[in-house]
């Protein structure tokens, strides 16, 4: 996409990869002379102002359609993609995720017909796109995508910029592998990545470099440092989630964002109790 001449809700980053924003999960894209792939699908409505903004570029199809994991903010769209797609690839645990989450839909959803375990790539035009699974984190299939020329990423949810993260158990969430997944990645990725965030505080911004990963993690250490403090003490989960703030955090507390503090906390009582 010529990025002198951006559409509504698109964004170029790097060497033909950038970001669209619309309603849900973040959606990243490459568009060169030879390719065409995007990283989630929104819900519908956006999905097709997504599509209907690539076509008046003159795009005619998609060659690949990544789902970073499978929640309804990044998969919903993916009926609307589908016509438009070749395939759509996903971490092989994100269909049976997408299934059991839409269990009383009247609708099964789309979803991926090619899917890997750890890793993959495949290149597209003057790109090469690699897909990396490190573990359990904020769900059991979560999908890093790395443009290796552009050196972009996104991570999905993976990174909730300065917000506190919707966390799954329920699909195989492990606040304590969330750590060392974050870890891995600013650890294998080149310094200079610029990464594409799942959300965002208003003020952060969905984009950022390894400093912002580092910051989700250093949140997610201090709640379960927290926690195992507070397990320690003989606190009750009650008296554990009645925590407003956690200090030196509280920019995660953003503006207009759905999920309290307390959800967090809940998780990570639970989890640790669960490990200990």
């Amino acid at each position: 996409m010529d990025g002198s001449h951006q559409l509504s809700g698109f964004q170029e980053l790097r060497r033909n990869v950038g970001l669209f924003t619309g309603r849900g999960g973040t959606i990243g894209w490459l568009y060169n002379s030879e390719a065409l792939v995007a990283i989630d699908t929104q819900f519908p409505d956006t999905a097709e102002t997504f599509i209907n903004g690539l076509t008046e570029r003159g795009a005619s199809s998609m060659d690949l359609l990544v789902n970073s994991h499978h929640h309804n903010d990044h998969t919903a769209g993916n009926g609307v993609f589908a016509p438009f797609t070749q395939h759509i690839i996903a971490h092989e645990n994100v269909p049976t995720y997408q299934r059991n989450s839409n269990q009383d839909s009247d609708a099964m959803p789309i979803t991926a017909d090619q899917r890997f375990s750890s890793k993959w790539s495949g290149d597209f035009g003057d790109e090469t796109l690699h897909l990396m699974h490190y573990g359990a984190a904020h769900t059991g299939g979560d999908t890093v995508s790395f443009f290796e020329k552009a050196q972009v990423a996104h991570l999905g949810d993976l990174v909730f910029n300065r917000a506190y993260p919707y966390i799954d158990p329920s699909s195989g969430a492990s606040v304590q592998n969330w750590v060392r997944v974050l870890n891995t990645i600013v650890e294998e990725l080149p310094k200079d990545t610029l990464y594409i965030f799942g959300h965002g505080h208003p003020e952060f911004g969905i984009t950022g470099t390894w400093e912002d990963v580092n910051r989700k993690k250093a949140f997610l250490e201090e709640l379960l440092t927290l926690g195992n403090e507070a397990i320690m003490a003989g606190k009750s989960k009650e008296e554990f989630t009645q925590m407003e703030v956690i200090p030196g955090f509280e920019e995660f507390a953003a503006p207009g964002w759905r999920l309290p503090l307390s959800y967090n906390l809940n998780i990570v009582y639970d989890e640790l109790l669960s490990t200990s």
